[in-house]
């Protein structure tokens, strides 16, 4: 069974090939089966892959062919197998497979359904890659494959002006961080001689001590790429904007493929950081700055996607903590159990999205819990998921991951407080979520309900958002990946601190927006509270600071070189090539005779050449 590994991404990617050659020309019915299944084959082939890797118990390596050969470099494309593999393959293709099954409904009226779903399946395609690969170049290869389809998903209605700015955005802004993991991969293999992943773990180990500043540079420039790639501070302003795209792309870029790619770079070169302390506290720092930016502001935003995404960069943020205090299972498991309920709420806001003419406005909705049961319900779960209440997925994970950061040497418990704080304002913008939406007076009817192949998924979501992290199964294949964690356990105290937070958040989400028992409108109106509010609507003002630090400038710059000399020379060989291509379109005649005198004459001169004659 193992030897079917390549069919995994081969699916996806043959389906978006038919999808794109035929142009829109198959029956959407067909499209649906091409887009939908072709995912649904690859999650088959995980399971059984997955079951005989539990069986063997060892990593399995799979080479196909060699990808070039200069000199001493010859990568492969090979794929490598193993505990961390396996939970990332399970989260892409399974979780994919719901969003492709709710895209089929969701997308059905669009024009360009067959588009759609080519992107989309390249999209698990280039993830697929990115994570399978057993060397580094073949997973930059998939780091840029999914960066190029984000570009093309979220301005996929590019009919409006916005959704291609927000396009180049994503773009743009995650090659900032893709040029520095570059210069990391330049360095790695100069240094250790190749970026096959585990040969160059155990060169590092053997050539480098721990707090050597080769390592720490190295690995603070794959965490620029990390950053880029997974919205943290400071390049997380693309992500936002990029929920410009379908909702159902929204779901796959944060539950499933791209903002998860930077916590599997760091996992996966785990052995790297772990020999540069500074990289690991400069990756933690990172993730808890950036979870209390993004919740702070979701806090305040109106938009249903917009509040979401934060709350993506949110969670991501809990992940890059728990990474940089070498939690590792415990934020692969958080990027799992957060795939289940991130998935469930952006399919759920889909729908109320879908239901209610398109409206993103949460002010305008309201009182849709009788009107849409089964988004309620699913919001409901996801919502506590996210907030991490107990016994529900996130719960799971969020406490492990801050129960580990508190026993960490010296900044544990500093890093424990930050994350309560998250924790707390997540709970609160979470049901604040729900309660103006689904609760008070209805301010816009639905008119239409999701059908089952909306339902479907949205329920399997649901199920799996309370019940994903009572099983240790995500765990099992981590055991022999990473480090085993420390079995010291905190104080009963501050596991029950840890508890409670959230359950404070939903009670004053309660007291505020629903029961009304708790009035805040002084504060928030009085100036300081307008000051804070607009800052914290603005992301923090970093759109507004790299405006002045960066594009002003440079159009500044390009305005005054818009009459630069150097101009003029290629002016005029564009002027000389318009005129050449005018003199040629005159010798298109339609005349036989002319084009075949022209072709012998234009052998004679060949010949002629040949020969040395001219």
């Amino acid at each position: 069974m193992l030897k079917l590994l390549p069919l995994i991404p081969l699916f996806p990617l043959i389906s978006s090939v038919l999808l794109m050659v035929t142009v829109g020309k198959m029956p959407k019915r067909l499209v649906a089966i091409l887009g939908a299944g072709s995912v649904g084959l690859s999650a088959v082939t995980t399971l059984l892959v997955g079951l005989a890797f539990m069986e063997s118990g060892q990593p399995h390596h799979q080479v196909l062919w060699t990808w070039m050969q200069v000199g001493a470099f010859s990568p492969d494309i090979a794929f490598y197998l193993d505990g961390l593999t396996l939970v990332m393959m399970s989260v892409i293709t399974g979780v994919g497979f719901l969003i492709h099954l709710f895209s089929t409904e969701f997308m059905e009226e669009d024009a360009s359904y067959s588009r759609y779903f080519a992107y989309l399946n390249m999209f698990v395609f280039a993830m697929l890659v990115l994570v399978m690969a057993d060397n580094l170049l073949l997973l930059y290869l998939g780091w840029e494959g999914v960066g190029v389809c984000s570009y093309l998903l979220v301005g996929f209605w590019y009919q409006n002006p916005d959704n291609g700015l927000a396009a180049r955005k994503a773009f743009v802004v995650t090659r900032v961080g893709d040029t520095a993991m570059a210069l990391g991969l330049f360095l790695l293999f100069t240094e250790l001689g190749t970026l096959d992943i585990q040969p160059m773990a155990a060169a590092a180990n053997s050539q480098w001590q721990v707090g050597d500043t080769l390592p720490v540079l190295a690995c603070l420039l794959l965490l620029g790429g990390a950053v880029g790639k997974s919205a943290q501070l400071p390049l997380h302003t693309w992500l936002p904007d990029a929920m410009a795209g379908p909702t159902p792309v929204s779901a796959l870029i944060h539950a499933a493929t791209m903002v998860t790619a930077g916590v599997y770079l760091i996992a996966r070169t785990h052995e790297l950081f772990l020999l540069a302390p500074p990289a690991m506290l400069a990756v933690a720092l990172v993730g808890l700055i950036t979870s209390l930016m993004a919740a702070s502001t979701a806090l305040v935003q109106h938009d249903i996607k917009r509040i979401l995404a934060y709350s993506t960069i949110s969670q991501i943020g809990y992940m890059f903590l728990a990474l940089g205090v070498g939690a590792w299972t415990a934020g692969i498991f958080h990027l799992v159990t957060h795939a289940f309920f991130k998935a469930l709420l952006f399919l759920a806001a889909g729908a109320v999205i879908h239901c209610l003419h398109h409206e993103h406005n949460i002010f305008k909705m309201g009182g849709l819990r009788t009107r849409l049961p089964v988004v309620f319900w699913s919001f409901l779960i996801g919502s506590a998921a996210l907030a991490a209440l107990p016994l529900t997925s996130g719960f799971f994970s969020k406490d492990m991951i801050l129960l580990q950061a508190y026993e960490l040497p010296t900044f544990g418990p500093w890093l424990w407080a930050g994350g309560l704080l998250g924790a707390l304002l997540t709970a609160i913008y979470s049901f604040r979520l729900v309660f103006v939406v689904f609760f008070g007076k209805t301010q816009m009817e639905p008119d239409k309900q999701p059908g089952s192949r909306m339902a479907v998924p949205l329920s399997l979501l649901c199920v799996l958002s309370l019940v994903g992290g009572f099983f240790a199964l995500p765990l099992v294949p981590l055991e022999s990946v990473f480090p085993v964690a420390s079995d010291h356990h905190p104080s009963h105290l501050i596991e029950g601190i840890s508890i409670a937070i959230p359950l404070i958040g939903l009670a004053i989400a309660y007291f505020i927006y629903l029961s009304g028992q708790l009035n805040i409108d002084g504060l928030v109106n009085s100036a300081p509270g307008q000051m804070l509010k607009k800052f914290w609507f603005s992301g923090w003002a970093m759109d507004w600071l790299y405006d002045r630090l960066w594009v002003r400038p440079y159009k500044g710059l390009a305005y005054i070189l818009r009459g630069e000399w150097v101009d003029v020379i290629y002016n005029s060989i564009v002027k000389v090539c318009q005129q050449l291509f005018v003199g040629l379109s005159h010798t298109q005649t339609g005349r036989l005779r002319w084009y075949a005198t022209s072709m012998v004459f234009g052998v004679i001169v060949v010949l002629a050449l040949l020969l040395g004659v001219i």
